[in-house]
């Protein structure tokens, strides 16, 4: 079995706190074939620093961008890998992450992407939100048009697809400030659909400084106006904000 380059991309701005576990948990797979490139949006903190370190064993571009969008199409643009994905720059992958996926993609040829399990853990690394987490695992048991049009149940640290894909599908949206990966998800879908991991691949991190911990509102706002451009159904658009408005009344009694 000939496992499949796989190309990492992080975009990173100002994250010298976790930065750090992010290349660690990345460069520690020890996957056999793997482009990693970290896409620095010309950080003021102790980013740089903490990357200079490393910058024999992965490809460093560190330069003004217009947001983190615009960094992860970049990295997706130089990647090399036949299969792709990005980690976010306070995200990390679980111990044999890459060879799991790697082994998956050379197993089946056919499949376009995948998306896996993930933990969702606080600034030091402590598992939060179980249910969330196990009921978008449950979610997923589902068909995934009715996971992907109630609510986005992928989990983006855990989710990588084969580059071509984007001969067919395009890049990211670099309109959309949070769910640039659901629109992408929404497109892959009408491709194929994804294959399904349970066990965890990586961890997304939620704390004081991330998109998701402090405009949690305004992101499931950008969401519902994401998922409308991909289903006429009345009834799922229903659905879908019925569904938003209570996983937002959720997040206010758990914040």
């Amino acid at each position: 079995m000939t496992l499949p380059t796989i190309t990492v991309i992080t975009p990173s701005y100002n994250q010298g706190d976790f930065i750090r576990q992010t290349i660690e948990s990345v460069l520690s797979q020890g996957y056999p074939h793997l482009d990693y490139i970290v896409m620095d949006g010309a950080s003021t903190d102790n980013t740089l620093s903490v990357l200079k370190a490393y910058e024999s064993q992965l490809t460093l571009i560190s330069e003004p961008d217009r947001g983190q969008t615009d960094a992860i199409n970049k990295g997706l643009r130089r990647a090399t890998g036949e299969i792709v994905c990005w980690l976010n720059s306070d995200d990390y992958f679980l111990p044999g992450a890459l060879l799991r996926v790697g082994t998956y993609f050379a197993t089946h040829p056919d499949s376009d992407w995948l998306t896996a399990d993930c933990l969702i853990v606080d600034a030091v690394g402590t598992p939060i939100q179980q249910p969330i987490r196990y009921y978008k695992l449950l979610l997923r048991s589902l068909p995934n048009q009715a996971y992907l049009g109630l609510t986005n149940a992928v989990c983006q640290p855990a989710t990588f697809w084969r580059r071509a894909v984007h001969e067919r599908v395009g890049y990211l949206n670099e309109n959309l400030h949070f769910t640039m990966d659901y629109d992408f998800w929404l497109r892959l879908a009408q491709q194929s659909p994804p294959a399904v991991l349970r066990e965890p691949t990586s961890a997304f991190r939620i704390h004081g400084q991330s998109k998701g911990g402090q405009q949690y509102i305004e992101q499931f706002l950008e969401d519902e106006q994401t998922m409308q451009l991909y289903t006429r159904s009345a009834l799922t658009r229903w659905l879908h904000r019925r569904h938003n408005r209570l996983i937002v009344g959720l997040y206010k009694l758990l914040k």
